[in-house]
């Protein structure tokens, strides 16, 4: 077995990959919510996985005003599963939902990544209320039936 190649990244990869990501932030912030009605409630519906976050928040009836997910705004990879993803992930939508005038949210939790908390705390340093959060990952009450006894 031979050694294994550590690859740095340069400044500027790193200044160019920051540039992307803003740059895809903005594009998708720049798409309006087409006939944007004044509300004051709404639902956010956070689905954290091992490989990516999606965030949509809808209004009391269920229609979409907004989502966004990591991979969206351009991560790539196992980056699009971290807090930091999740927490851009929720600025790209507070932009989003500027014109609506939502104020008060209920957030609805679903998965295990570890995008959940900081997506939640993102939402609070935006400026809106939230007002319950709930957990809706699945859990097993019971599972599969087990393997017959092995017989030696």
């Amino acid at each position: 077995m031979g050694k294994k190649k550590v690859i740095q990244q340069t400044q500027e990869e790193a200044l160019k990959e920051k540039e992307a990501l803003e740059a895809n932030i903005a594009k998708t912030s720049a798409r309006v919510v087409s006939g944007a009605k004044k509300l004051m409630r709404g639902n956010v519906y956070i689905g954290a996985s091992y490989n990516n976050t999606i965030i949509t928040v809808t209004d009391q009836q269920g229609n979409t005003l907004a989502w966004a997910s990591a991979g969206s705004l351009g991560f790539s990879g196992p980056k699009k599963a971290t807090p930091f993803a999740a927490s851009r992930v929720v600025s790209a939508i507070a932009e989003k939902l500027k014109k609506t005038g939502l104020a008060d949210l209920d957030v609805f939790v679903n998965g295990v990544g570890s995008g959940r908390d900081s997506a939640i705390r993102s939402f609070a340093n935006q400026g809106f209320n939230i007002l319950s959060i709930k957990d809706m990952t699945p859990i097993p009450h019971n599972g599969p039936r087990p393997p017959k006894v092995r017989r030696v």
